[in-house]
């Protein structure tokens, strides 16, 4: 099994990707955290876009045009992707999945696991969690397939001022989830949406605003620049404690 601590040793790549399924969760503002997370590290990674039906602004190829779009709806697609992970240059491979994509993935993941372990790849699951229980429901059909392939890291995304996450945190179903497979769970503040809309907009992170690398950051109100510094920041904190699952081992501060 992939997360076999007597394996670890052997993982040389990490994967990691959001998982599919409900749309609209916010997968991509979590994925361009992450991917700040490593450019803040000078952790280089592999940029590829899973969601494919998303050619417009809320794609991760919006932000790094470098992405490569693959189709991991189809059998070939699924063979295309295991041979970028391969042969790749880079030993993390940031990878964000669009709504929708399901049953023939989690096929697909159970029939190559061999294969992933023995090219020394590490596979993380990132799951996004609203007040929404369909978000819910979402990463909980995800683990039932993938069960403990793979590990689970889940980001309580608080997508309003006031969020309610009752459903994730009492229902049956997600505690016995968690009891399984002890996933991370970190949070995910609140974002005020104008922020979210210029950087969106212009195709630029919350650390290129906050760093004021973007050109755009010249436009912005002061506020803006500093808000986007603390959203990064936070988040980056919350990032460093799930490390161990966000980098191949021997890149981690405790290898």
């Amino acid at each position: 099994m992939l997360n076999d601590n007597s394996n670890r040793h052997n993982l040389r790549k990490r994967v990691v990707f959001t998982t599919g399924g409900k749309g609209g969760v916010g997968k991509t503002g979590v994925t361009l955290g992450i991917a700040d997370w490593y450019n803040s590290r000078q952790v280089p990674f592999l940029p590829l876009d899973l969601d494919i039906e998303n050619k417009a602004l809320g794609s991760l190829r919006h932000y790094f045009p470098e992405a490569q779009k693959v189709n991991i709806h189809t059998d070939a697609g699924l063979d295309i992707f295991l041979t970028i992970l391969a042969e790749g240059q880079t030993d993390v491979v940031l990878a964000d999945m669009g709504g929708g994509a399901g049953h023939i993935t989690h096929q697909w993941f159970q029939f190559i696991e061999e294969d992933f372990k023995q090219l020394g790849i590490a596979f993380t699951a990132v799951g996004v969690v609203t007040p929404d229980p369909a978000s819910v429901e979402s990463v909980l059909t995800w683990a039932s397939n993938l069960e403990d392939h793979i590990q689970y890291l889940i980001v309580e995304n608080s997508n309003t001022s006031n969020p309610d996450f009752t459903y994730w945190h009492n229902s049956k179903q997600a505690e016995a989830f968690r009891n399984t497979f002890n996933p991370t769970v970190i949070p995910m503040e609140f974002r005020l949406p104008e922020l979210e809309r210029i950087a969106r907009q212009y195709g630029v992170t919350l650390r290129a605003i906050g760093t004021k690398s973007a050109p755009v950051a010249s436009q912005l109100q002061i506020a803006h620049i500093i808000r986007a510094q603390r959203y990064n920041q936070r988040f980056a904190a919350q990032l460093n404690l799930a490390e161990s699952l966000l980098l191949p081992s021997h890149l981690t501060q405790t290898a």
